[in-house]
């Protein structure tokens, strides 16, 4: 699968892979502020954003679509830089095609298997009667009882399309079906390649866990924290993000 990417800047290419219920566009300060140094690359990953909708959402097979991508636009070999859920796919692509892997950076996430609730969000999404001319207000406040927190609903929400036939624009059948691919992880032979694993300080998605699987995966990475960041890291501490990004991808 070819996946819809925006590119800016010139120099060495770097992709930004987002997370689960985003789009590449959710990175866009990111990759405005490193494209200055970059050629920079933010694919919408399958069934989000742009990129078309498919079954199967294992990360062999998120891993492979970005192959193809990358393909399709003659780059042989780029520094991955992922979040979340986006962060396992920059790491299956690295173990899956490590000659292929310039540098590798993974924000607050591990190479482990999550148990989570996100499959309630798009359980509830999913129930939303896509009435015509539902309005994202409408939306909002459908959604207030199965996803209380403003901001996650705002995030959620992106991806609403409102008019006179409301829709989704993610491939939420798809995602509920994977879920539990989405939440696994399939451990391999280590990648050796520069790595760096940036935590937030105040995320609990890499504990003492995700540590110990880091080094036997990734045996040679650096792991740093970035003490006021939660998950979000690129909202929360865009300055200090940037300022680790920056010297871990020039070094």
């Amino acid at each position: 699968m070819r996946l819809a990417v925006t590119q800016h800047g010139q120099g060495a290419p770097v992709v930004l892979l987002h997370g689960l219920f985003g789009r590449g566009r959710n990175l866009a300060a990111l990759q405005t502020a490193l494209a200055g140094r970059f050629h920079v690359l933010a694919p919408d990953l399958r069934n989000h954003g742009a990129s078309p909708h498919a079954p199967g959402m294992d990360y062999a097979t998120l891993a492979r679509d970005l192959a193809e991508t990358l393909d399709a636009l003659a780059i042989p070999r780029a520094a991955l830089v992922g979040h979340s859920m986006g962060g396992k796919v920059a790491m299956r692509f690295a173990l899956d095609h490590p000659g292929r892997v310039a540098r590798l950076a993974v924000l607050d996430i591990a190479p482990i298997a999550y148990t989570s609730t996100l499959g309630r969000f798009a359980t509830a999404m999913q129930a939303l009667p896509l009435t015509p001319g539902l309005t994202r207000r409408a939306a909002d406040a459908a959604l207030t009882q199965a996803v209380p927190d403003a901001a996650t609903r705002a995030f959620l929400l992106q991806n609403f399309q409102p008019g006179p036939q409301p829709a989704w624009t993610l491939g939420l059948d798809h995602i509920a079906a994977a879920m539990p691919d989405l939440m696994a992880w399939q451990p391999s032979p280590p990648y050796t390649g520069p790595t760096l694993f940036i935590a937030g300080g105040r995320s609990d998605y890499i504990d003492a866990t995700g540590h110990e699987a880091i080094h036997v995966q990734f045996p040679t990475a650096s792991i740093t924290e970035i003490p006021q960041a939660g998950h979000w890291l690129h909202i929360d501490q865009p300055a200090a993000l940037l300022a680790a990004l920056n010297a871990f991808l020039e070094g």
